[in-house]
């Protein structure tokens, strides 16, 4: 109820805003008009340039995020100083914002509104810590180093508190846990948020200076990058397909069921969020658990269901080295080839995602064709094994997550997406089978 709660307080919160801002600017009207078109339009540019049915969290559009925030911390043009207060600042980003959202909004990806909340509440943050102090001339002795570090120092406490947004608004329409997420988000701040940082920091200054000209010739570079990302994004989500394509071997082949690999794969990353892995791991843990039953296709005589959690050990051993052998084939990452040949290792001597992967296919594999008490015989056949066969933090990550998102009640799991789990679900690929 709480997790659920949160978002509605933190849209609530921005549509508040939106809309007083709204009242306030029609009522006073728009100062600097140039400034503030000239920034609508390149906010609008860096919307638009995300790359299509990218991640729902991560910013995609960093050019949309510098040039916002950029706006909120402008207190000159060309040497004049500016007017405009946290109203019309408010006003420009959210409607440029929207604007840019569009081809999204028509192709129905991602939590458009989410972005929006998003960006509405990091620039208004940003624009109350300093227009209103900046048109009182509270900052007008403020010149050379002092004032870039300002603006440095603002625009750090202002990314720093959208990443709690973007950890609350994912803990409510994924369910993943908070702490790990907002770990996984501040790891991730040094890359792209840098990035944003010091290009906001940039273009606020240069417009203060030179005036609008500034903003075309400090957007190429981050523009560029933008264009990298939507590169980066389309060959990553090829990948992606082409590692589902080869798990489906073993299913097209009658190895295993229908749907496994999918179910575990998504289960897997579940349960790696819930244990704090880095984004990079998670995504290597899901590779490796879409691929994590290739090996069987070596196998004479299929396994009956696909089912190797009850071989004997030396053959569950053999399998994953073969599997190995198939992913170092195909050009994957080392990492993965490395987590399905130890699948089947004594759990204390396995990596982390060897020892998730193990126990979810487990999992699968026991809860499968058991009726509606199949997952908790399942969950209590793995606690019994914690001694010898599998990781207990594992199995209680697991236990966890079941709980937590009711699929021992039959609900569906996130399905992946490139790269990760994106928080959709998916009909038909229940995790309690």
């Amino acid at each position: 109820m709480t997790a659920r709660r949160s978002p509605l307080a933190l849209h609530a919160v921005a549509g508040l805003l939106v809309a007083g801002s709204l009242l306030v600017t029609f009522a006073t009207g728009v100062e600097e008009r140039p400034v503030a078109l000239a920034f609508g339009v390149l906010v609008a540019v860096g919307e638009l340039a995300r790359p299509p049915g990218g991640p729902p969290l991560r910013e995609a559009a960093p050019l949309g995020a510098a040039g916002s925030l950029a706006y909120a911390l402008v207190g000159a043009h060309a040497g004049h100083p500016t007017h405009h207060g946290v109203a019309q600042v408010v006003t420009v980003v959210a409607a440029a914002s929207l604007l840019g959202g569009v081809p999204q909004l028509a192709r129905g990806e991602g939590p458009v509104l989410d972005h929006l909340v998003r960006r509405v509440l990091a620039v208004g943050f940003a624009a109350v810590c300093f227009q209103p102090l900046h048109n009182r001339g509270v900052f007008d002795g403020w010149s050379g180093p002092a004032h870039t570090l300002l603006l440095l120092a603002l625009l750090v406490l202002t990314v720093l508190c959208d990443t709690v947004v973007v950890a609350v608004l994912a803990r409510s329409r994924t369910g993943w846990p908070f702490a790990p997420t907002l770990r996984d988000e501040l790891r991730g701040l040094p890359g792209i948020g840098s990035a944003v940082c010091a290009t906001g920091a940039v273009m606020a200054l240069a417009v203060a200076v030179v005036g609008l000209w500034a903003l075309p010739v400090f957007s190429v570079p981050l523009l560029l990058t933008q264009l990298s990302l939507r590169r980066h994004a389309a060959v990553r989500a090829t990948y992606r397909q082409t590692i589902a394509s080869l798990a489906r071997a073993t299913e097209i082949a009658g190895y295993t069921p229908a749907g496994h690999a999918r179910r575990v794969a998504a289960l897997s990353q579940a349960v790696g969020r819930d244990l704090g892995l880095p984004e990079p791991e998670l995504t290597v843990l899901e590779y490796a658990a879409l691929m994590h039953d290739i090996g069987q296709l070596s196998l004479v005589d299929p396994v009956p269901d696909g089912a190797t959690a009850g071989l004997p050990v030396a053959q569950q051993r053999r399998i994953a080295l073969l599997g190995g052998a198939v992913v170092r084939q195909t050009g994957a990452d080392a990492r993965v080839a490395a987590v399905v040949e130890r699948q089947a290792d004594p759990y204390p001597e396995q990596p982390p995602a060897a020892r998730i992967v193990r126990v979810v296919n487990a999992y699968e594999e026991k809860a499968r064709g058991r009726g509606p008490g199949g997952p908790l015989a399942a969950l209590e056949e793995l606690r019994l094994g914690t001694g010898r066969e599998y990781a207990p933090e594992v199995v209680e990550a697991l236990a966890a997550v079941l709980r937590r998102t009711g699929a021992q009640a039959g609900v569906h799991p996130p399905a992946s997406g490139p790269g990760g789990a994106s928080g959709r679900v998916v009909a038909g690929d229940s995790w309690a089978v």
